[in-house]
């Protein structure tokens, strides 16, 4: 599994640097970092984040196709969360977790239901309000990777909580550029 987890972080690393400089290879590195990812924290009973990753992945696989789609169409504009969506927001975090707990307490051998559970609602949220350009998906991602990194160090995977600490100061840098862009397209 080590190697396994070296080079999955090494492919996410990757997609970090290849989104950063708004390149498609983002998604490629993405999809081989996330099938990696989805059979270590498999084999680490964390099943919620498991399929997160599987998400990730169909994500990936989705950009891809839509970034050829719009390639020749300006990005979306960024906004701030409206009401409406801070309601789906936190009914995706509640129902996510609560579903997610249940299923983990119930039917798997995961030693960290509600964390893991917890981890991979606020991630799907702020994935969600990640594809519709939200400024605000940045604060719910790192709630999320807040809680991953030391999960994942107490689940003995350094290099993963590694990963995870880069995408929180990536998110933080991401969210100040987008008020940066939010306010440079208002005028």
């Amino acid at each position: 599994m080590d190697l396994l987890q070296w080079v999955a972080v090494v492919f996410g690393v990757g997609e970090v640097l290849l989104a950063w400089r708004n390149n498609i290879w983002l998604y490629p590195a993405g999809i081989i970092s996330t099938v990696l990812t989805i059979i270590v924290l498999y084999h680490s009973k964390l099943y919620a984040e498991s399929a997160l990753n599987g998400y990730y992945f169909i994500m990936s696989i989705y950009g891809w196709w839509h970034w050829h789609k719009r390639r020749d169409q300006p990005p979306l504009p960024v906004a701030w969360t409206t009401r409406r969506e801070w309601l789906v927001t936190v009914v995706i975090v509640a129902a996510g977790f609560v579903l997610q707990y249940l299923l983990l307490k119930h039917y798997t051998d995961s030693t960290v239901p509600a964390w893991d559970a917890w981890v991979s609602a606020t991630a799907w949220a702020g994935t969600w309000l990640l594809t519709r350009r939200r400024m605000d998906n940045w604060l719910l991602l790192n709630i999320s990777n807040l809680f991953a990194v030391p999960l994942l160090f107490y689940k003995q995977l350094p290099l993963f909580a590694g990963l995870t600490i880069i995408l929180f100061i990536v998110a933080c840098i991401g969210y100040f550029d987008w008020i940066r862009r939010f306010k440079t397209q208002a005028t």
